[in-house]
């Protein structure tokens, strides 16, 4: 289901109004009651927000795929002396996500049981 689908469902609850009959839901229908109305436009309202990270943000590039051309750069940081501390900052990414990436390119190894920070 699409975003703005879900959107059209919960306004048209939020009016009184069955989303997929289109009929007026009765006075005494809980989709009536004033509390429930509030919700459901309190929903409406959150939902068209936009999406907000966490507190604690992310880098620009967390997430994204790994270019052969980033792989290059990060490899060529990291053989030039760079800790995985810096190399984070200069390819915008966590540290975790260069560590692991150093690791598959062979150039570290992980701690066992070392496990992501929190």
């Amino acid at each position: 289901m699409q975003t703005e689908q879900a959107q059209q469902i919960v306004k048209a609850l939020a009016q009184g109004i069955d989303p997929h009959t289109g009929e007026t839901y009765a006075g005494d229908s809980p989709y009536q009651h004033p509390q429930t109305v509030r919700a459901l436009y309190l929903a409406l309202e959150a939902m068209q927000q936009p999406v907000q990270r966490k507190a604690k943000s992310l880098p620009d590039n967390a997430g994204k795929p790994w270019s052969p051309e980033d792989d290059q750069t990060l490899g060529a940081g990291f053989d030039a002396g760079k800790d995985p501390k810096q190399l984070a900052v200069e390819h915008k990414r966590t540290e975790w996500a260069v560590k692991t990436r150093l690791a598959k390119m062979g150039k570290i190894e992980l701690e066992p049981g070392g496990g992501r920070q929190r």
